[in-house]
């Protein structure tokens, strides 16, 4: 069966006017995958049901996208958690449990799956530091952005020099929520009430997680981009967990978006 090879990663106009040609990054699509079915295209998902073979080439077409062999792509075990971890030369292919990951050695490709959350690539080109993190809304409200920024900067980035961009996830009219999810954020900041609409379903309510992002990305003094491209609405590039709740279907694939310095 012939497959397209030509991947297509979405790029970031912000990273283009303050990053420069140095480091490199792609939020990618379903385009140019070779898995079938349910995960037709690029579906890099370790954890999902589809063959692994065909997700072992899909991650080596990306990781050969940057340039860098397979055992370059680091990824980890995402878990909705805070927490940030340092990918160095020693970096060996274990996927520990965390939720971001930050380089400042060449060659390394950071790599975070989504299929409604939030991927979000971070840089500081003067300082060589890079960083990517996976952000639901658990992750979003626990902390991982600021985690990521915090490690970046103890790498020797700096707050006001890092741009970050937030790719491909779900937009506030394909995301509704219950009473008790709006009571949750709300119990943590009252101003937080802001990011909830009212849905036309009875106590249920649309939220708006990009904005939630670009907010707390803001707080934290970094300069944020969103993309604004929806995954459940654009089915033919890209996967969405809530699409395939919607749908029940058994399984979904999930999406890349990744990072690297270039190599010297």
């Amino acid at each position: 069966m012939q497959h397209d090879a030509v991947l297509s990663p979405v790029q970031s106009s912000l990273f283009g006017e303050r990053v420069g040609p140095a480091i490199a990054h792609g939020y990618f699509t379903r385009k140019g995958g070779v898995s079938e079915g349910l995960y037709r295209g690029l579906n890099v998902g370790l954890g999902s049901n589809d063959d692994r073979a065909h997700v072992n080439e899909n991650r080596t077409r990306v990781a050969r996208w940057f340039g860098a062999p397979l055992e370059h792509l680091a990824t980890v075990h995402q878990v909705h958690s805070p927490d940030a971890i340092v990918v160095d030369e020693t970096y060996d292919g274990a996927r520990p449990q965390a939720d971001a990951l930050v380089t400042a050695t060449p060659g390394i490709v950071l790599g975070v799956l989504s299929a409604d959350c939030g991927p979000i690539l971070f840089a500081d080109a003067e300082a060589s530091v890079v960083g990517a993190a996976h952000a639901g809304w658990k992750g979003a409200l626990t902390g991982v952005l600021e985690s990521t920024i915090e490690t970046m900067v103890s790498l020797g980035a700096r707050r006001e020099r890092i741009v970050a961009c937030l790719g491909p996830s779900i937009s506030k009219r394909n995301y509704e929520v219950g009473a008790e999810f709006v009571d949750r954020f709300v119990a943590a900041n009252g101003n937080y009430a802001s990011y909830f609409n009212v849905s036309d379903r009875e106590g249920h309510a649309m939220f708006d997680l990009p904005a939630f992002t670009i907010r707390r990305l803001t707080e934290a003094g970094v300069t944020a981009e969103n993309l604004d491209i929806c995954t459940y609405a654009d089915e033919d590039r890209f996967f969405s967990y809530r699409r395939t709740t919607h749908r029940q279907e058994p399984d979904y694939g999930r999406q890349i978006s990744a990072i690297c310095i270039r190599g010297t």
